[in-house]
C-alpha cells in the first residue's frame, strides 16, 4: 500500500484581495492565509503519516521580498524531514527559475526536478518513480509533455507537470497540452498544478488538478485544499480523496430580494444566507460578495444610501461571530419596481431623462476600443483583474449607480414609489 498527497499552487505570501479595505478588517488572519493554509499541509501529511509529497509548482507568487518565504517553506520541509517524508516538487510560472531570484539550500528530503529537461527520480523503498520538470521561464508557450521520459514497467508513474491544459478561463496559457498528450505516456496519475480550482479531469488514467491550498479572491470560491491518494499492491489507485486545507472560504452569497419592501426584511435575508455560509465553512471565516437581485421598491435606496446599507450589513456579519464573516464587496444588481415606459409618458423633461440615461449604459462585456488596446498587452492574470473590476465596481457600475439614484428620484413623490 502506498499512499501520498497532491497538492500546488501554494502561492505562499500571496495577499488575499478586496478584504483590507474598510475598518475592522482581521487583517492577521487575511495576510497569513496561504502560510496557515500550507501549514495545515503539512500536519495533515504528518497526520496521515504518508509515503510522500508532491508538489505541482506555484509554491510562491513571485520573487521574495526578503528571505522570510523561503525560510518558511523550509521550516515546513524539515517537518517532513523529521517524519521521514520526501518532497517532490517543479517550479510553475511563479517560481520560475527567472523569477525567484533569492535561493536557500533546503533538507535531503527535497527533491527538485530540473527546469530544463524533463528527468524520472524513484521514490526510496517504493515502487514508485515520478518524472516532472518545472518551468525555467514565467512564459512558457510550449507542450512539455513529449519530452517527458516513458513510463517504467513494474512501476507506479506518476507525472509532476505545471499546465494549463487547453486552456482555463482566468488563466494564462502556459505549457498546453491535451488529454490525448497525457495518455500517450501511459502514467498512472498526473499531478497537475496552476489551474487554481480543484477538478479531476479523467480517472483512466487519473489527470487531476489540486487547486490551491486557500482561495486568494472572489473568483475562488469554495473549498481549497489537496488530495490523498491510497495505490493498493497492484499498482492501482484505489482511493482519491479530498482533505480542505484553507482558513479563508471564499464565497457568493446571492440574496433575492423580489417584493422585498422593508429594509429589515431584506438585512433578515441576508442573515439567513451568512449563517448558512458559516455553518458550511465549518470553522472557516468567510469572505463573501453580497448580491442583491430582483425587483424591488429597494433599488434606489441600495443605491443611493450605500454606505448605510454596507454599514448594516458589516453589523449582520458582526453577529454571525468574531471574524466568521467579512464583506469582500457589495454588488446591487436589483431592478425598480416601477413602469418605465410609463414613468416616461408623465411629461417631456422625464422622457428626455430616461432616453439619455439608456444611452449612457455600458456594456461591462463591451470595453472602449482605447481600453482594450491597453488590456491586450497586460499578463492574463492582471488582464483578468481589471475586466472583473471594470464589469463590477468600475465605470458601469458607477453609470448603474447614478442611473438607479435618478430613476429613484424620477419615480418617487413624497417619499412613496410611484407604480
Amino acid at each position: 500500500m502506498i499512499r501520498f498527497i497532491h497538492a500546488a499552487d501554494a502561492h505562499i505570501d500571496s495577499p488575499l484581495k478586496g478584504l483590507d479595505a474598510h475598518d475592522g478588517a482581521p487583517v492577521d488572519i487575511l495576510r497569513g492565509a496561504t502560510r496557515q493554509a500550507f501549514e495545515n499541509l503539512i500536519q495533515l501529511s504528518v497526520d496521515e503519516n504518508i509515503d510522500f509529497l508532491v508538489l505541482s509548482g506555484d509554491l510562491y507568487d513571485g520573487d521574495w521580498k526578503d528571505y522570510g518565504a523561503g525560510l518558511f517553506f523550509r521550516r515546513q520541509m524539515v517537518r517532513l524531514f523529521d517524519k521521514a517524508i520526501p518532497v517532490y516538487l517543479i517550479a510553475g510560472n511563479h517560481d520560475a527559475a527567472s523569477v525567484i531570484s533569492k535561493k536557500l539550500s533546503l533538507p535531503e528530503n527535497v527533491h527538485v526536478f530540473s527546469t530544463r529537461t524533463a528527468e524520472s527520480k524513484e521514490v526510496p523503498g517504493h515502487p514508485v518513480v515520478i518524472h516532472g520538470r518545472g518551468f525555467p521561464n514565467r512564459a512558457v508557450p510550449e507542450n512539455l509533455v513529449p519530452d517527458y521520459p516513458a513510463a517504467v514497467t513494474g512501476r507506479f508513474n506518476i507525472g509532476l507537470l505545471h499546465t494549463s491544459l487547453t486552456g482555463r478561463s482566468g488563466h494564462d496559457t502556459y505549457a498546453p497540452c491535451s488529454e490525448a498528450d497525457l495518455c500517450l505516456k501511459s502514467y498512472d496519475y498526473w499531478a497537475l498544478g496552476h489551474i487554481h480550482q480543484p477538478e479531476v479531469i479523467r480517472r483512466e488514467p487519473w489527470i487531476v488538478f489540486a487547486g490551491n491550498s486557500q482561495g486568494r479572491d472572489i473568483r475562488e470560491t469554495g473549498p481549497h485544499g489537496c488530495w490523498l491518494i491510497t495505490v493498493n499492491d497492484f499498482l492501482e489507485v484505489e482511493d482519491v480523496t479530498w482533505h480542505d486545507l484553507d482558513v479563508v472560504r471564499w464565497q457568493v452569497l446571492e440574496v433575492d430580494l423580489t417584493a422585498v419592501e422593508a429594509e429589515s426584511d431584506a438585512l433578515d435575508r441576508v442573515t439567513l444566507t451568512m449563517s448558512r455560509a458559516v455553518r458550511e465553512a465549518a470553522g472557516r471565516m468567510v469572505a463573501v460578495r453580497i448580491i442583491f437581485s430582483g425587483p424591488t421598491s429597494l433599488h434606489g435606496s441600495l443605491h443611493r444610501d450605500s454606505h448605510r446599507w454596507w454599514a448594516e450589513l458589516l453589523a449582520r456579519a458582526q453577529d454571525q461571530g468574531q471574524d466568521a464573516v467579512w464583506i469582500e464587496r457589495i454588488q446591487v444588481s436589483t431592478s425598480p419596481v416601477y413602469d418605465l415606459a410609463q414613468l416616461a409618458e408623465r411629461d417631456a423633461l422625464t422622457r428626455i431623462v430616461l432616453e439619455t440615461l439608456n444611452q449612457t449604459r455600458i456594456d461591462p462585456e463591451n470595453f472602449p476600443a482605447e481600453i482594450k488596446d491597453m488590456l491586450a498587452v497586460l499578463p492574463g492574470e492582471v488582464r483578468s483583474d481589471i475586466e472583473s473590476d471594470w464589469s463590477a465596481a468600475g465605470g458601469s457600475a458607477v453609470l448603474e449607480e447614478v442611473r438607479a439614484i435618478i430613476l429613484d428620484a424620477l419615480g418617487t413623490k413624497g417619499g412613496t414609489h410611484a407604480i
